[in-house]
């Protein structure tokens, strides 16, 4: 006999052996909250009769298969023995009914006045109003008032199964266990009349309901309250024979209900005074309860059913008053962006427009670089066709590719590479700043490549004693792909309008690594690159806002970036983002209380970040989530043309945006796609980081797989000989 013998580490159950792939936490809670709300919607929606209803009526049919006594005999109808029998009201005897409720509005004003006049009623409630509003049930039970069943969702039961008849059944039992502890044995079928309007289509349906243990209850006098007739014909309608007993239709829900709530109040009196009496059915027919209490599993199935329907009512009103915040939020941006980013290009363009003295002298360029060896080349021969005076330090952070030794074999002039064990980007940084041999410090990444008037743009505003930090223009270089399009459009729409209108106010959150310009002496006033956060951009940015330093953005001073191509990189890439972006807010959170400078970032810029990069992305999903239930469950046409007013909005600021960068419109027919897809993405992301801060989590720089398709603008630099290398170009140790 043979044994089956398992690797190291595999999947017990595995046929093969292998290791089971499970799904990954950063995907499973988002997915877990996803359905939750989904569920929660589609809950809502069926408690509301926008999933699953019947709004069908069956058209008048012969009666030759209603039995002669039914047609002929009062509105109580019971078959539950198999045989038909019919009972008619006692003399002097009224039966006050009421239809589709309980409504919040108009139920609490009929049970007013049934308590003002000591009545009691019959209130034959759906299940969808039941479970919304299980406290009026709750209320009808305690004041004595009998409760009877009207289908959970009202449809007209010719038209449905047993299966579907059961179901309606059993999820307004449901209902009334959840809101009154109760089952009842009285049933009123939607869109019934009198006892002689039965026919062959309903006839079949009062015969089986009767075999479910119910007792059916039509009426024999239409108050017609729901025509709104008046109140003095309501009166008249609802008013017996002299001296006769009868079951009164009347409604308490379904529209504006004045009239009855007044004619109920002069009604009551007037035939109470005339020796009528308005009981309960089983008080006016001296019978048992219809009403048995429910325990155990029943119970608590009925409590759980009626908590699921509440939450999901107060899920759907939080919800509404989420996309209202979302929708304020995205269109106070979109105005703020349009207008304040005009005025920073109108204000930069000027012909007579100077930052200060032109900034001539030359500066460091700072390159921290882990396993670049497919980009760093391209990164340094685009450096050295720069037009402004340049010294390159190219920090090696540990790299296991060789990347240190690509650089040393170009032997390039004034590029120094200086090599460190793995310690992280700040700590290159810091480590190049160190190194650096000028005042005016650059910071790129390694897979970056700059045009040849980057760095001259780049430090212009340095003219400007006040600035200590500008930000340049980041670029997606390989945009050829979907992907890659998709985040073109990011970065020309969302990054750089946002810092224009940023620099307006002053508060810049975030000088991006890819391109970034630094005064050294501002650097060193607030100790350098922070390991503390993930984001050690947005950390140093904010840094330079509350030490007092002026941050501005530099639109011609472009650089070319790799961003991520495949989905699994970009998400670890924005996963890192987002998570360091709150944890930079969370880091300077002081500056709201602060004074100076820093308590006006703190009291300006943290809460306009905290909204447009935090909060907002991550309500925004809720565009998306009311897209799909209003396409699915209605109002179809609305919720389109919604969205689309809403897309429409976002292609004016992007086409703004991109004839401000001057970029090609076509890029722009992706848009409608990148909202539906590219736009989901990055609410996963951003709601997985939310996760990972509430729960205390710490996540780990992930580097990104690189393919060094970017290449260096103007054409590659030649080559020198390695033994030409000076003293300036030997590694720093």
């Amino acid at each position: 006999m043979s044994s089956r013998i398992r690797r190291p580490g595999s999947a017990p159950g595995a046929p093969d052996g292998s290791r089971r792939r499970r799904l990954p936490m950063r995907l499973l809670l988002p997915v877990l909250v996803l359905v939750a709300l989904m569920a929660m919607l589609m809950l809502r929606g069926y408690v509301h009769s926008e999933i699953l209803a019947d709004h069908r009526i069956q058209a008048e049919a012969s009666t030759d298969k209603v039995p002669e006594k039914i047609l002929d005999g009062g509105p109580v109808i019971d078959t539950r023995t198999g045989r038909a029998t019919s009972l008619k009201m006692p003399d002097r005897r009224l039966v006050l009914t009421f239809d589709d409720g309980p409504d919040p509005t108009w139920t609490p004003k009929v049970l007013d006045v049934l308590k003002k006049h000591h009545a009691h009623a019959v209130f034959f409630v759906t299940g969808t109003m039941a479970s919304r509003y299980p406290d009026l049930v709750e209320r009808m039970v305690d004041e004595g008032h009998e409760v009877g069943l009207h289908t959970f969702n009202h449809p007209d039961l010719s038209f449905q199964s047993k299966k579907r008849i059961d179901w309606e059944l059993s999820q307004n039992q449901l209902a009334l266990a959840g809101a009154a502890g109760i089952r009842t044995s009285l049933f009123r079928p939607p869109y019934s009349s009198f006892a002689d309007a039965m026919d062959n289509k309903s006839w079949p349906v009062t015969e089986y309901i009767g075999t479910r243990g119910y007792i059916t209850v039509v009426n024999n006098t239409d108050s017609e309250d729901w025509q709104k007739p008046g109140v003095r014909k309501i009166i008249s309608n609802a008013t017996p024979k002299p001296g006769k007993g009868a079951i009164v239709l009347m409604h308490d829900s379904g529209g504006d209900r004045h009239q009855t709530v007044q004619a109920l109040d002069t009604f009551l009196p007037d035939m109470q005074d005339k020796g009528y009496e308005f009981d309960n059915l089983t008080e006016a027919l001296d019978a048992p309860s219809a009403h048995t209490a429910v325990a155990g599993p029943e119970l608590w199935k009925g409590r759980a059913w009626i908590f699921l329907v509440q939450a999901s009512e107060h899920i759907t009103d939080v919800l509404v008053v989420g996309l209202a915040i979302i929708g304020s939020l995205v269109i106070g941006r979109f105005v703020l962006m349009l207008l304040l980013s005009g005025v920073h290009a109108r204000r930069v363009r000027r012909r007579d427009f100077r930052w200060g003295e032109p900034v001539t002298e030359p500066v460091s360029v700072l390159v921290p670089a882990y396993n670049e060896a497919k980009c760093i080349e391209n990164t340094v021969r685009s450096l050295m066709a720069s037009e402004h005076p340049i010294e390159v330090l190219v920090i090696d952070d540990g790299s296991s590719d060789g990347t240190a030794r690509i650089v040393e074999a170009m032997g390039l002039p004034n590029v120094r590479v200086v090599r460190q064990l793995n310690a992280g980007k700040p700590a290159a940084l810091n480590r190049g700043l160190a190194n650096a041999r000028h005042d005016i410090i650059v910071m790129m990444d390694g897979d970056t490549v700059f045009e040849p008037s980057t760095v001259r743009e780049l430090v212009q505003p340095f003219g400007d004693p006040r600035v200590g930090a500008v930000a340049g223009n980041a670029k997606v270089g390989n945009r050829d792909s979907l992907i890659g399009a998709w985040q073109h459009i990011e970065y020309v729409m969302g990054f750089n309008l946002d810092r224009r209108m940023y620099d307006i106010l002053r508060c810049m959150p975030t000088i991006p690594g890819a391109v970034g310009a630094f005064r050294r002496s501002a650097l060193e006033r607030v100790g350098g690159m922070s390991d503390d956060t993930l984001a050690e951009d947005t950390d140093i940015t904010m840094a330079m806002h509350r030490d007092g330093w002026r941050v501005v953005y530099a639109e011609k001073a472009r650089a070319w970036t790799e961003a991520p191509e495949s989905v699994q990189q970009l998400w670890s890439q924005r996963y890192r983002w987002s998570y360091g972006t709150m944890q930079a807010i969370w880091k300077h959170r002081r500056a709201l209380v602060d004074r100076g400078p820093s308590g006006r970032f703190g009291r300006v810029g943290l809460p306009l970040v905290s909204l447009f990069m935090v909060v907002a992305p991550l309500l925004a999903p809720l565009i998306d989530v009311f897209l799909l239930y209003g396409v699915v469950f209605g109002p179809t046409e609305k919720t389109i043309v919604a969205w689309l007013g809403v897309l429409a909005i976002q292609l004016v600021c992007a086409a703004y945006a991109f004839r401000l960068d001057r970029e090609r419109m076509t890029h722009l027919i992706s848009l409608p796609l990148q909202q539906i897809l590219y736009r989901q993405l990055m609410y996963v992301v951003l709601l997985q980081s939310w996760i990972t801060a509430l729960t205390g989590g710490r996540l780990r720089w992930q580097k990104l797989r690189r393919t060094g398709v970017v290449e260096a603008p103007g054409g590659p630099v030649p080559r020198q000989r390695a033994g030409s290398e000076s003293d300036e170009r030997r590694p720093v140790g």
